[in-house]
C-alpha cells in the first residue's frame, strides 16, 4: 500500500522547493554573517535534494547518485567549516559579525 511514484517524486521536489525558498530569504533577508551562510547551506541541501531525488528516479539501481550525494556532502561540510573559520577570523580582526560592517576588507 505504497504511495504512487508521481505522489513521491511531488513530495520530494516540494520539500526541495521549500529548502531553497527559505535559503533564499535567509541569505538575501538576513545581516548576521552567520545567517547568510545557514542560508546559503539550506539552498545546497535543497538543490541536493532535488538532483537526488531525480537520480533515484531515473535510475533507482545506481548507487552513482548516493557516492554523488555524500561527495557534495562532505565538500559542503569543507566549505562550511573554512567559511566559519573566516566569519571568526574577521570577528577577531575588526568585532565584525554583520554583512555591512565588513563589506570592505582593503587593509
Amino acid at each position: 500500500c505504497s504511495p504512487p511514484a508521481s505522489l513521491l517524486i511531488k513530495a520530494y521536489l516540494l520539500t526541495a522547493a521549500a529548502l531553497i525558498s527559505v535559503g533564499l530569504w535567509g541569505a538575501l533577508g538576513q545581516m548576521s554573517i552567520v545567517m547568510v551562510m545557514m542560508g546559503l547551506e539550506l539552498m545546497l541541501n535543497g538543490v541536493l535534494l532535488s538532483v537526488v531525488t531525480f537520480w533515484h528516479f531515473v535510475a533507482p539501481f545506481s548507487a552513482k547518485g548516493q557516492v554523488f550525494a555524500i561527495i557534495v556532502l562532505t565538500l559542503m561540510a569543507v566549505e562550511a567549516a573554512l567559511g566559519f573559520a573566516i566569519v571568526i577570523a574577521v570577528y577577531r580582526g575588526r568585532e565584525a559579525d554583520t554583512v555591512d560592517a565588513v563589506k570592505d576588507l582593503k587593509g
